[in-house]
Formats: structure tokens, sequence, C-alpha cells
């Protein structure tokens, strides 16, 4: 039995995520679910906004499916998703962006850089430490390694090795497992690589980077999609996988059925190919296409359809 883990979290997150499920489920009503409640409606009502109990609920589920939650500025508030992402050693962040003459995969080191957690505040300053260690290099180079020689393309090596020394050390390690793993690599400087990805997009395939930047990068490439309502992303790791749209919980527009739910329908679609149902991944994929042709769109693409009756053209589409 397939049991898959439900997190709605905060925001819009609590109406895209059903729409994600819904569709998963009528693809495979044998699936079993169980919802989690974490983040900050929780930390607000309860004081806590994720226990360790969640984490090991979490980590019995053969995937889970993750909305958003809203991290305020609030220094006694922890950020639920990079806790759940250190807790499940989800080392790889997989960011596909993809368009009719371009696919690219973002793959962002996940567990460590400027997202390391390490951080204090002192009188005068706030303080991060950056951490780039060999192993985390070393993983996180193999799996872009890997899935740049499965799709035989150029591996992109994301820096700023002329500024950052840690950089150095990242660089060396993905070119030396490029090389190991012998593909075609280059190395670019990360400034101006987030432009040449808008201009010429067809001449990349996979981009391996560090956390920030890679989180960065990521949203940047999402103008040649159509904005981050598009962008679905994988967490993984050796023993469990985490599958959550790359936007935020928008606060703004939360609780009036604007939310643009295909990116959280697309990490749906790769948790699906993740557990082996790469068919049905690509089904989903070709029901997204057919149905923003028709012309039903959430505002944000410049239509009017809600995010529940977007979700209904899917599944109709999908003859579900």
């Amino acid at each position: 039995m397939v049991r898959i883990a439900i997190v709605p979290g905060d925001g819009i997150g609590r109406e895209v995520i059903p729409v994600a499920w819904n569709i998963i489920s009528s693809l495979h009503p044998e699936f079993e679910s169980f919802e989690v409640e974490v983040g900050y409606a929780r930390w607000q009502r309860t004081g806590i906004a994720c226990t360790d109990e969640d984490i090991s609920v979490m980590k019995e589920a053969d995937a889970i499916l993750f909305g958003a939650v809203t991290t305020p500025p609030d220094s006694c508030y922890s950020s639920v998703i990079l806790g759940i992402r250190h807790a499940l050693d989800l080392y790889a962040n997989l960011r596909p962006v993809k368009g009719d003459d371009f696919d690219i995969m973002i793959v962002r080191e996940n567990s460590e850089g400027l997202y390391s957690g390490i951080e204090w505040r002192e009188k005068d300053r706030a303080c991060t430490v950056r951490v780039v260690s060999v192993e985390g290099s070393r993983r996180i180079a193999r799996c872009a390694s890997h899935l740049a020689k499965a799709r035989g393309c150029l591996l992109t090596i994301g820096n700023k090795a002329n500024v950052i020394k840690s950089d150095v050390l990242f660089r060396e390690i993905c070119c030396e497992e490029a090389s190991r793993a012998g593909i075609p690599f280059e190395a670019c400087f990360i400034d101006s690589l987030a432009l040449d990805i808008l201009q010429h997009p067809k001449r990349y395939g996979v981009i391996v980077t560090t956390n920030i930047f890679g989180d960065i990068l990521s949203d940047v490439a999402g103008y040649l999609v159509g904005g981050l309502g598009m962008l679905p992303s994988a967490n993984i790791g050796d023993q469990h996988a985490l599958f959550e749209p790359v936007h935020g919980s928008a606060p703004d527009i939360a609780g009036q059925g604007r939310a643009n739910p295909i990116a959280a329908i697309r990490s749906g679609a790769m948790l699906l190919t993740h557990l082996g149902y790469k068919e049905d991944a690509e089904l989903i994929e070709d029901a997204i296409r057919s149905v923003c042709q028709s012309g039903i769109r959430t505002p944000d693409l410049g239509g009017s359809a809600s995010t529940g009756s977007f979700g209904e053209a899917i599944r109709s589409a999908l003859g579900c």
C-alpha cells in the first residue's frame, strides 16, 4: 500500500494541495493518505509549528505532498520547511523549468550553504554561517551528474568562486564528479548565468549550484514559463522524498480562490514519477497543456478560472 503524507501548510497551500491530491487520488484511488498539520497557523494557535512526532509520522510515508508555509520575521519561529529538509536529509532539490523548446533541471544543494541554520544575533550585527562541505558538495554533484548523463546534456556548475572561497571547493568537486561521470560540463558565475538563462534557455540542460543560488536562480527562471505558479519541485534524499510547489504561501491572495494550482499539480506529477508512475505524470502534463490551450487559466495567466475549477478541468481532461 502506497501511503502519502498530505501537508497543506499555510495560505494558498491549503487551496492548491487539495487540488493536486484530488488529481493524484483520481488516478490512483488505491493510494492511502493522511494529513499532517504544520506551519504558522498552527504556531499562532498552539505555539508549536512542527513537532518531532510530526517528523516521525512524515518519515513513515512513501512520499510527502507539501504546500507552503509562512515564515514570519519572529526570532522565536524557526522555518518549518528547512527543519523538515534537515530532519529527513532531503539534500537534493530538483526544480524543473520546461517550455516548448527548452528543458532545464536546476539541481539545488538543499542541506547547507546559507540555509545551514547556523545563525545568531549580536548587539550590532546578525551572523549566518555559509557551510559548503566536501560530503554535501560531492553528493549533490553526483546527483546532478547522473541526471545530466541520463539526459545526455551539458552540466552547468553555477558558482561565485571568483569572490566566495567556499565556492572554489564546490566548483572543484562538481568538476571532479562531472569528469568522473564522463559528461560535458562548464562552470559559470551565478550572476551572469541568471541573465543568460533568460536570454538563451535552450543552451542549458542540468544546472547544479549551492542552496541560496539555486533558490534564486529557479525563481528567476520562472519568468520563462509564466511565473512561480507554474514551477514544481522535488526534495530528494536517500530515504525520503517531499514534493512542493516553488511558490510561497501568498497570504495576500489566500482564501480568494485565485491561486494557480499548476505548480502543486506538477509537484504531484513529480511524486508519481518518483513512485514509478511516469506515464501518469506525462498524462498530467498533457492535461495541463490542453486545458491552458483551451483558454481555461487562472488570473495570474490572464484568465478567470478559480483554483478549484482549474483543477476540475484537469480532472476532466484526464477522464477522471
